[in-house]
């Protein structure tokens, strides 16, 4: 099926499915009704969602140019993606708007059977077809650099114009609400020589050179490859545990119980989830792994936390409890952490969300940081007060610090969908109810006739029969 016949049953399917449906929000002159920020796959599908519940005042604001939005040609370095191939991910339902039929249309179901994991180059071209047909509004190189709540609406200030929103959504993905985390012994040497896994690093320019990646997760294998791969001398891989993650607990128990069933557990069970799959932490994919180990020149150090930094013969000495490594540049792939005061855009946010350690309190032995930092959120995702009586933010976390709050339906590919309708589904049902007096006047004003009077005649008033 050329993509042109696809794009063709894409319309008929979404005709029988009777998509989109009429718009119904109130027209409010310079106002959207949803502003999302980030147009990479988690804004594509809080956008698509929303346009299936008839809200279409939209417009998502990216601050990469047209086909960069995202990781996925920037500053990932997978050679895939992680997830099965067969996830349906943003297709919201449709067959014919899921990867494996823009896939097949072009290269045939042989192709498809042969592939085994989804190129990341080819997701991106896929997510760029996704954005075309179905028309969503994206706005590129434009940053957004300030949102601020105004009553009943939110501000934002994005590409230098100033744009109101009734509701803003942040699909910022893994680093949505604070910045990429190093470890304070990062700043014991100047920066040229260190960057963190999700910086756009020229490993171009380690050809030749030492390098040392700090953490055991995909994102370390994905960085230690991408060096080998571009000539570096050695790498050498610190892992603080004593050994690699091997088990991915969230994988074992994932189904549609957990997406579904998750938000409704009581706080409590959802932190022992959250501390317990921490604390085992997800391991990186096989693929990954060999990918990094079939290098002669690569090292794993286990039972090796980085002690020390030091500056020394025009490189840097990394320093752990089994010895002392020399290193021309170190990559820190130690992941995001969420701090509203590291995010100037979010700083008339900071201490008035409630986050989780504003709403619960763990018991001994069970304490996270991280966890406690997160947003404690609303069945929307939506931010919620933190002192009682301060105002409601209309703002919805769409991104990767939901998911104490939600589970894991904003941290992949899988359950997306599943998440931006229950997103839209939730902005749909707070903006109606908002308009409550408007709805029932609406509803009182219509008077547009269902029988003219002319459907009978007299004579077929007949008089009832007696017996």
């Amino acid at each position: 099926m050329p993509l042109e016949d696809l794009e063709a049953q894409l319309r008929r399917d979404m005709a029988l499915l009777n998509l989109p449906p009429r718009a119904w929000t109130p027209d409010m002159p310079g106002v959207l009704d949803v502003a999302v920020i980030g147009g990479g796959v988690m804004g594509l599908v809080a956008l698509a969602a929303l346009q299936r519940v008839g809200i279409t005042r939209t417009r998502a604001f990216d601050r990469a140019p047209v086909g960069r939005e995202g990781p996925w040609i920037t500053y990932a370095r997978m050679e895939t993606l992680r997830t099965r191939k067969e996830a349906a991910g943003p297709a919201l339902g449709i067959p014919s708007l899921t990867f494996r039929a823009w896939f097949e249309a072009q290269f045939g179901n042989a192709a498809w059977e042969a592939m085994g994991l989804i190129p990341r180059q080819q997701w991106m071209e896929y997510l760029v077809w996704y954005r075309r047909v179905l028309n969503l509004p994206v706005q590129n190189d434009a940053a957004v650099t300030s949102v601020t709540p105004k009553g009943t609406l939110v501000e934002l200030v994005a590409g230098g114009e100033v744009v109101m929103a009734r509701r803003v959504v942040i699909a910022t993905g893994l680093d949505g609400l604070g910045a990429p985390t190093v470890p304070q012994v990062a700043a014991r040497v100047p920066p040229r020589f260190v960057a963190h896994g999700a910086d756009m690093i020229d490993m171009q320019a380690l050809a030749g050179k030492r390098v040392a990646v700090v953490g055991a997760g995909a994102s370390a294998m994905d960085n230690a490859a991408a060096a080998l791969e571009a000539g570096a001398a050695s790498v050498d891989i610190f892992i603080r545990r004593d050994d690699i993650p091997r088990i991915d607990k969230f994988t074992g128990i994932g189904s549609q119980g957990m997406i579904q069933g998750y938000f409704g557990l009581p706080d409590a069970a959802k932190w022992a989830f959250m501390v317990e799959g921490e604390r085992a932490q997800i391991p990186p994919p096989r693929h990954s792994v060999l990918r990094v180990s079939r290098h002669a020149n690569a090292r794993f150090h286990l039972s090796s936390p980085i002690l020390d930094l030091n500056e020394e013969g025009g490189g840097v000495t990394v320093v752990t409890p089994k010895g002392r490594y020399p290193a021309d540049f170190v990559i820190f792939a130690t992941g995001f952490s969420v701090d509203f005061a590291r995010r100037p855009e979010f700083a008339a946010l900071d201490g008035r969300v409630r986050l989780w350690r504003d709403a619960y309190a763990p018991p001994k032995g069970m304490e996270h940081e991280g966890i406690a930092s997160m947003p404690y959120l609303g069945p929307a995702f939506e931010f919620l007060p933190k002192t009682p009586g301060d105002e409601a933010f209309h703002i919805h976390c769409f991104a990767y610090p939901a998911v104490p709050s939600h589970g894991k339906i904003t941290s992949g590919v899988p359950s997306i969908s599943d998440g931006a309708t229950r997103l839209a589904q939730g902005i749909a049902r707070s903006i109606f109810v908002e308009d409550e007096a408007l709805h029932l006047q609406n509803f009182r004003d219509f008077a547009t006739p269902e029988l003219f009077g002319d459907e009978w005649t007299d004579a077929d008033l007949k008089e009832p029969f007696h017996v």
